[in-house]
């Protein structure tokens, strides 16, 4: 399929603002957003550079996201980048693994799949989070064998490990060798990513709209919301709570096509 030349350039432009930005909205670039939504052939050489980096290009309602795919260091992160940002010196995949259930749980916490909207509370205190993954962990290692932990993919008893050998401070402790202080640079790294909005002063976490769209429209379809629930371990199938899990915007999208 042969493509005009000013369609090249206009792709080229939004790929370039997405390499800066990371999102495209119509608020700030009103004509780079019309030119992506409004041509199939801007929308497919766009994707076209995003494949060709190992990115996913997408829009999730009113804007327009560069997603790096799972295994690309060059725009996301590497395991070993991650632990170095979210870990303390010398830690251990053990470390890197607690960081990762931390941020699940987190989002466990703000997001049901169940009702009419993903999101169901406005905000999460700092300590409560805390108090989660405390509980979540000793229900993990409580409720299933290390055969059973190993079918579902987490070792509770080694992130539970991990999480007691750091040190509790009531003093509210930056030090990554502290519960509290650990806590405190993943909330710190998921603020830098536009993904919580989190106030030191008040202990208050909030979502982004960023997340919001990124969890309504791809995280929490069917599959990655079931596998999210078998990974977890301390919630129960939709079916044994009675309750019939809503479609992802997303799905309906599919549906409705």
């Amino acid at each position: 399929m042969a493509y005009e030349m000013k369609d090249i350039r206009m792709s080229q432009e939004v790929f370039a603002r997405l390499l800066e930005k990371h999102q495209l909205g119509g608020e700030d670039s009103g004509e780079l957003f019309d030119a992506y939504t409004t041509s199939e052939e801007i929308q497919n050489l766009t994707k076209l550079q995003g494949d060709a980096l190992n990115a996913d290009v997408e829009q999730y309602g009113d804007t327009i996201y560069l997603i790096p795919r799972e295994d690309n260091d060059f725009l996301g992160y590497s395991k070993a980048q991650l632990k170095q940002e979210l870990c303390r010196s010398g830690a251990t995949d053990k470390d890197y693994y607690l960081s990762q259930f931390v941020i699940l749980t987190l989002l466990t916490m703000f997001y049901d799949g169940q009702g009419a909207t993903a999101h169901t509370r406005d905000f999460v205190r700092a300590g409560e989070l805390q108090n989660t993954v405390s509980e979540r962990l000793q229900e993990g290692v409580s409720r299933f064998t290390e055969e059973e932990q190993e079918e579902r993919g987490i070792i509770f008893t080694n992130i539970r490990e991990a999480y007691e050998q750091l040190r509790s401070d009531e003093r509210g402790s930056r030090a990554r060798s502290t519960k509290e202080g650990f806590l405190y640079h993943i909330l710190r790294f998921l603020e830098q990513q536009r993904l919580i909005d989190y106030i030191e002063k008040d202990d208050m976490i909030k979502t982004t709209k960023k997340l919001d769209q990124f969890m309504d429209w791809n995280l929490l379809n069917q599959n990655n919301y079931q596998r999210v629930l078998r990974v977890i371990g301390t919630l129960e199938e939709p079916a044994k709570r009675g309750g019939k899990r809503r479609q992802s915007r997303s799905e309906k999208k599919e549906t409705k096509t």
